[in-house]
């Protein structure tokens, strides 16, 4: 098992954090997920010989969220899947 927290871009709301939470425990692999919307990031724990870390970001813009990742050139700029 593997944990990741991920910095999930356009979450404004509760209902935010549901559509993210729904769409990261779908992914195949995912077995718990935790999203704080103050601190905009999604805790994932999940088998690393199941899914991987462009899987959960797919499922993610999937819905119309981002994965802010700093250690690349380009961020995603995606508005939020439910308030938009």
């Amino acid at each position: 098992m593997q944990t990741e927290t991920l910095k999930v871009t356009g979450m404004t709301c509760e209902g935010c954090t549901k559509s993210v939470a729904h769409a990261l425990k779908a992914v195949n692999g995912v077995h718990e997920v935790v999203v704080s919307l103050s601190a905009g990031e999604a805790a994932v724990r999940y088998d690393e010989h199941l899914t991987s870390h462009d899987q959960l970001k797919s499922a993610l813009k999937g819905v119309g969220y981002g994965v802010d990742s700093t250690n690349t050139a380009q961020k995603p700029q995606v508005k939020g899947g439910c308030c938009g």
